[in-house]
């Protein structure tokens, strides 16, 4: 018992070390220019009130938001492990038999928009994260200033190169460098506010509230930068089922909730002491001899602070395509033992294009601040809307608490959003306009497939039973072996079959219907991935149920069946699989959401590779639709 509980201690510690090197990177490299800009924003003199104003406003925005909100109660809103806004939407909204008629709730529309957000968001952080890193440069050699973009779009390129190794592999070499970098933070701020002791006044929430009392508008302006110390907390959420709750939890409360809190005291404590340091508080933390070594640090942990947007992206995506929101893409898994790691080359190369173009655009991440933020705390909100659903209908809460609960996370959200919105004009629209682009994609997508399974349905109106008793009635050449023929529904004839049937004249000893299903949880247990109904006459009805992070292997479903006493060996199965193209329909803008669900649907991974079907074993049978 011991040495299991042992085993299971090194594993959560190794998973933990992970955990630092992906999903603590965006919200641990805040104190680069969290302080700076917050000074900035609100146009503040450095005196001690307005210092003690914005670190307890900073201290108190990290306990509220990521550990009460975040890490208390957010988290415990899993689906089955996974988490982040889709896996949210998914709890509050479950689908319908045909994945269509739930979906079109405000639930849902909202949850959309709030994942959407998210993608804005892991442009921006990767962005302003090397940006605000390499600027460093500036501090040492003033001269070189003109070098941070070149520096800062190389190692961008870089990180995006090695995502294809995975989150494991990628945690494991981050992961240390983490743990070097908080320590790091924690030792320069204790060392700088032991020099100014007072500094530690700042943990009374009075001075926050008093703050905001005192200099009602600059401090509301100040709270859009302040809000940049808590920006990796929905990151954190969406990465959850990469690492599990334990050791984010474990992570955050051993090493980076104290070193962030020492780092904030500690540039308060500096600028208490020396206010010159505003132009760059973090750097002047640390003596001469060190600010070089600050830098490589600093920029190590900024490439390492993307990896918790980007790895949430390929969550957030693979979620998004399993549950009918986006086209389907190619889904590299990484890992043998965690089954979320996983790798996007699509979203990949998409992210670093965009991170690139922000880098050389906005050209400093003062200048990206600006854009920085809006994305995040309306993500946040929606988040809280859709907690208090769950909170509601899952957890069966009394409504007084709920609401009590909900309002006092949504009081926080709405502050920070409004201090946020002012920002829309100096680059804020940014993130606004790549989430609407998206947001377009996931409603055009859902919406044409559903109107595209309509006209399906209308093209195979006979019910498979008919079909089959006409088979009996009126018997056709039977060919040896086995056919597995893709449906949509596997209660009507496929118009793949229809087709083959009507061009060859001949009908398989063997018909398999198999109908692919996407569940509202993560993962689906084996022992309830399939059921298979004899029908007779040598036709079986399979449906195979698969969670929202699992990637459908038809071949190895029906394999796993065959074992159980079903009668045909899929390995030497012929698959055949329909394939539509539409004719996008009406006049004008009407016609535009068809011609790009058009669009899409051509370029999406095609049944055979997404279903990992035998390439040398598939026909496929195409037909045109109009929608």
């Amino acid at each position: 018992m011991s040495e299991a509980r042992s085993r299971g201690g090194r594993y959560v510690a190794l998973m933990s070390l992970g955990a630092l090197g992906v999903v603590y990177g965006d919200i641990g490299t805040s104190p680069l220019y969290a302080f700076r800009e917050a000074f900035h924003a609100g146009d503040l003199a450095v005196v001690d009130s307005s210092v003690l104003g914005v670190v307890s406003t900073m201290v108190w925005s990290l306990v509220v938001v990521v550990t009460v909100k975040y890490l208390m109660v957010v988290m415990r809103a899993d689906n089955a492990g996974e988490g982040g806004i889709l896996a949210l939407t998914a709890l509050v909204s479950p689908t319908s038999r045909f994945g269509t008629a739930t979906r079109g709730s405000a639930l849902v529309l909202l949850g959309l928009f709030g994942t959407a957000l998210l993608y804005g968001d892991g442009i921006i952080t990767p962005a302003i994260s090397v940006l605000s890193a390499v600027e460093g440069v500036e501090v040492v050699a003033p001269s070189l200033e003109h070098l941070v973009v070149p520096i800062a779009v190389v190692i961008l390129v870089g990180l995006f190169a090695v995502q294809h190794r995975g989150t494991a592999v990628i945690g494991r070499v981050f992961g240390p460098v983490m743990v070097v970098w908080f320590t790091t933070l924690a030792t320069l701020g204790v060392v700088n506010l032991l020099d100014e002791p007072s500094v530690l006044r700042a943990f009374d929430p009075s001075r926050a509230v008093g703050f905001f009392v005192d200099q009602p508008r600059s401090a509301f302006f100040a709270l859009g930068a302040v809000f940049l110390v808590v920006t990796g907390a929905e990151a954190l959420y969406a990465d959850m089922g990469h690492f599990g709750k334990r050791p984010i939890r474990l992570g955050w409360f051993t090493l980076v909730f104290p070193a962030l809190v020492a780092n904030y005291l500690g540039q308060g404590a500096l600028l208490m002491s020396d206010p010159a340091a505003i132009d760059n508080p973090f750097y002047r933390l640390a003596p001469d001899w060190l600010v070089t070594p600050m830098i490589v640090l600093a920029t190590a942990a900024t490439v390492i602070a993307s990896q918790a947007l980007i790895t949430g992206a390929f969550s957030l995506t693979m979620q998004a395509v399993q549950l009918g929101f986006l086209p389907r893409l190619r889904i590299d898994h990484t890992s043998p033992r965690e089954i979320g790691q996983v790798y996007i080359g699509t979203v990949n190369y998409a992210l670093m294009v965009a991170c690139v173009a922000l880098v050389v655009s906005f050209g400093s991440s003062s200048n990206l601040a600006a854009a920085y933020g809006i994305a995040v705390t309306t993500t946040m909100v929606i988040t809280t809307l859709l907690l208090y659903r769950v909170i509601r209908n899952r957890w069966e809460w009394a409504w007084l608490p709920a609401v009590a609960l909900v309002s006092a996370f949504l009081i926080v959200d709405v502050a920070f959003f409004s201090a946020n919105v002012v920002k829309i004009p100096a680059g804020g629209w940014v993130p606004l306009v790549i989430a609407t682009g998206v947001f377009t994609v996931m409603v055009v997508w859902r919406n044409g497939r559903a109107k595209l399974g309509v006209q399906l349905r209308e093209h195979e109106p006979l019910e498979v039973e008919r079909f089959i008793g006409s088979i009996a009635t009126h018997p056709q050449v039977r060919v040896p072996g086995a056919a597995v023929y893709l449906a949509r529904d596997v209660g009507t004839a496929p118009a793949a079959l229809l087709r083959n049937l009507r061009a060859n004249e001949v009908i398989h000893e063997t018909v398999v219907l198999v109908e692919v299903r996407s569940a509202d949880e993560p993962r689906v247990p084996p022992a309830a991935r399939a059921t298979v109904h004899d029908l007779g006459e040598g036709f079986h009805q399979v449906r195979l149920t698969y969670g929202f992070m699992e990637q459908p292997n038809v071949p190895a479903a029906l394999t796993a069946i065959v074992t159980h006493g079903f009668g045909f060996d899929p390995d030497d199965a012929m698959y055949f699989i329909g394939r539509e193209t539409v004719i996008p329909q009406g006049r004008r803008f009407r016609r535009i959401p068809a011609v790009i669900y058009g669009i899409l649907h051509r370029n999406a991974t095609g049944s055979s590779a997404y279903f990992q079907l035998p390439p040398d074993r598939v026909f496929e049978v195409g037909m045109q639709i109009a929608i």
